[in-house]
């Protein structure tokens, strides 16, 4: 069979049956475009055709062409995805590439706020208005509760129980997940209700005539109210659900509750947070242990 359509099934089950965001359905589409490109140079026409050599050429080809390591692992990544599906379903006799592996990717640790820089951003200095007191509870919201941009955006009022202090998300892959919400933020959110109103389907953070707050006025806020208290570090909504994340592991040391509050399908993805850990415990030894401190 030839490899467009398949390619296009799978796309459409992505989106219909796992609820596949555009975004990612889209990340896929133009990994699964190289490679048809790539076997239509080869005079390829079926995934059956393919082997192991073919795709390391793939890689390699793409290597030499400029994509970054962590680019091609994500790339190898989609075809995975793409021939483990036909396998399953009998299309494929053999994986093209089991045993092909991308340059190994160093990955870089995300950049976090200290306690009383996370502290300065989130209270601000507002002077009390309509947009300071949605702006504080934003930026409280993200810091207690570690949610994705596109899990706050999405809030209504309705999944928020603050006499209990939960917060219910629609996470990635449409899971669901309850994340407490910390007692500044509590505050911060009955303040904009009582500012605003909170009928229960109508958005916890409104943008212009009451719809959805967008990504990016988010982000606009953020990067202007970072600037205008003077931060030198990048300050963007995920910097925050990073620092939440930090703190939670560097206090608690639970990898696996840090792993349901950030709702990671795989512990793996957590870990990252592990090794800035370590780096907090090793500024601490060398400032304090006698033989580490350096002069």
């Amino acid at each position: 069979m030839d490899a467009q359509p398949q390619v296009e099934a799978w796309l459409a089950r992505l989106g219909s049956e796992r609820k596949a965001s555009p975004h990612t359905i889209e990340g896929y589409r133009r990994d699964l475009d190289k490679l048809l490109r790539y076997m239509q140079k080869l005079q390829i026409t079926a995934f059956e055709q393919l082997k192991p050599h073919h795709m390391r050429g793939f890689v390699a080809a793409e290597h030499r062409a400029g994509l970054s390591p962590k680019s091609l692992q994500r790339l190898l990544s989609s075809c995975r995805s793409l021939f483990r599906q036909l396998t399953r379903e009998g299309m494929l006799a053999h994986d093209p590439v089991a045993g092909v592996r991308g340059p190994k990717v160093h990955r870089k640790l995300p950049q976090v706020l200290d306690v009383d820089e996370a502290t300065a951003l989130v209270e601000g200095d507002g002077n009390g208005d309509a947009l300071s007191v949605r702006d504080r509870a934003m930026l409280e919201l993200f810091y207690s509760s570690g949610l994705r941009l596109s899990e706050l955006t999405g809030l209504r009022w309705l999944d928020l129980d603050l006499d209990a202090g939960e917060v219910r998300v629609l996470g990635k892959g449409s899971k669901t997940r309850i994340v407490p919400v910390g007692r500044h933020a509590i505050a911060a959110l009955r303040a904009l209700g009582e500012a605003e109103g909170r009928a229960p389907e109508s958005p916890v953070f409104r943008g212009r005539n009451g719809a959805p707050i967008s990504p990016r006025t988010v982000q606009a806020r953020m990067k202007t109210l970072a600037l205008r208290q003077g931060f030198a570090k990048h300050v963007h909504p995920h910097l925050l659900r990073h620092t939440f994340a930090s703190h939670m592991l560097e206090s608690s040391g639970d990898l696996r509750a840090v792993q349901e509050l950030l709702g990671h399908a795989d512990i793996a993805t957590t870990q990252i947070y592990t090794h800035l850990d370590f780096q907090h415990l090793a500024k601490v030894y060398d400032a304090a242990h006698p033989r580490a401190r350096r002069k």
